[in-house]
Parts: structure tokens; C-alpha cells; sequence
């Protein structure tokens, strides 16, 4: 079996010491030494045994990890906030406080967050042209009838020169509001929010049910658990799929 070889400047992104574009200016600056020996070339290639270090200090590789969390109201997603609100972080234990999230839910949202620190993952997933279906129930106020249904899916222009779409279907009437399972394919901010508040039906609660093959299963609220290793691969499984699919 041969030992998988990965791109210098991809290595070092990937530990977390930097940005590949940082790890590029370093390379071409001559700041990276591999097993000693300074490395220039932007494409060098290396195996798991090489040595890479930078100013004298070893870059060592990154242990990936990758998460399914639900998230609770009132809490933004994101790892500082200039405003000073509530973020997941201040609540997700530290030993998964270095992690990123796929994607966002807005303050008021709930549900499913996948957070991890592989960059490519993120990239891949998040990625427009891939178009991982976003599914959320999503409780409305009044009483919303297939008329608008239809003008979700054909497109609302939620701002200036921006059209949303999303495919959605009434599950069920809660009084004098309208239960509802909603597709995204796209993630435009406070988009089913937005495109609904257009309508006249402001949004009573929003919680994500699942990204593609990723779901809340056996997960309770604040709660996080890892994603196995083979339940990892069926998902970059099913991502080169899409891929293929939409290219």
C-alpha cells in the first residue's frame, strides 16, 4: 500500500498553524524547513514520516474531529460577537471549542450544527454549487395556503436583486398557525425568515432537522456527539455524489 503524499502548503494549513495562502507567502520566503532542509516549492509533496517546521518549531498534523450538535435558542453562531451576545461557545465544553461551524442558525433558531476543524469539509459542504438539501419544521404565524407554498418555490426576492427559494409543505394547523417542513438548497441569511415575513406569516420557532445525511438522531437539545468514522465517510461519500450531480 503506498503512503499517501500531501501538498507542503495544504499540510501546514490543515495543522491550524495558518491560512494556505499564509503558508504559501512562508514557503516562497523560505521559512519552512522539511527535515531540516528549507522547501521553496509551493507543490513539494510530503508523506506522514517528514519533519515540517517553521521559525525552529514542528508543525504537527491536526487530529480532525467532526460533531453533530443541537443547538438551543438564544445562543449566535459564531465565535465572537462584537455586540457582546451569547455564543455556542460559551456553552460547548472546551474540549470542542476549537471546531467551526457548516453553515449558521440565527440567535432565535434551533437544531442541528455540524462543527469540526477540516477546512476542506466545511468548504465541500457549505459549498453552493454542491446544494446539500437543508431541511427545517418551522411553526408560522396564520394560516399559510398552497398559493404560498408556490411563491416559495418559484422565488422571493428577500432583498434587493437576491431571489430565495425553498420547497415547503403545511405538516399540519396549530390554532390559528400553519406547521411547516422546509427545504433549503441555499443558505442566505434569515432566508426562510425573510421570505416568509414577505408573505405575512412571521416565523413563531425554526429548527433545523437535518443537512443532507446528517440529522438530529439520538441528540437532545445542547446536547453534541462525535461522527463515527464510517458514518464520516458516507457522508464525503454522498457529497461527491451531489458534486458530480450539479457540475
Amino acid at each position: 500500500m503506498k503512503t499517501q503524499k500531501v501538498r507542503l502548503n495544504k499540510f501546514i494549513a490543515s495543522s491550524g498553524f495558518c491560512s494556505r495562502r499564509k503558508a504559501d507567502e512562508l514557503i516562497e520566503a523560505g521559512k519552512i524547513k522539511v527535515n531540516g532542509e528549507i522547501v521553496t516549492e509551493l507543490g513539494f509533496l510530503i508523506s506522514p514520516k517528514d519533519k515540517v517546521s517553521a521559525y525552529g518549531k514542528e508543525i504537527k498534523p491536526q487530529i480532525l474531529t467532526y460533531i453533530r450538535y443541537y443547538k438551543p435558542a438564544g445562543y449566535i453562531t459564531t465565535m465572537d460577537d462584537e455586540k457582546g451576545r451569547k455564543t455556542i461557545y460559551d456553552i460547548l465544553p472546551e474540549e470542542v471549542q476549537n471546531l467551526k461551524p457548516v453553515g449558521r442558525l440565527d440567535k432565535d433558531s434551533t437544531g442541528l450544527l455540524i462543527l469540526t476543524n477540516d477546512g476542506d469539509f466545511i468548504n465541500s459542504f457549505a459549498h453552493p454549487s454542491v446544494k446539500v438539501p437543508k431541511v427545517y419544521r418551522v411553526c408560522a404565524q396564520g394560516k399559510l395556503n398552497l398559493n404560498d407554498l408556490t411563491l416559495m418555490e418559484k422565488g422571493i426576492e428577500i432583498e434587493k436583486g437576491q431571489m430565495a427559494y425553498a420547497y415547503a409543505r403545511i405538516i399540519d394547523f396549530e390554532g390559528k398557525n400553519t406547521v411547516l417542513e422546509i427545504v433549503l438548497y441555499q443558505g442566505l441569511n434569515r432566508q426562510i425568515r425573510k421570505m416568509l415575513d414577505i408573505l405575512g406569516h412571521s416565523v413563531i420557532s425554526l429548527k433545523r432537522l437535518s443537512m443532507g445525511p446528517v440529522d438530529l438522531s439520538g441528540l437532545k437539545k445542547g446536547q453534541f456527539k462525535y461522527i463515527k468514522p464510517k458514518q464520516l465517510q458516507e457522508i464525503k461519500n454522498y457529497l461527491k455524489k451531489l458534486s458530480k450531480e450539479n457540475s
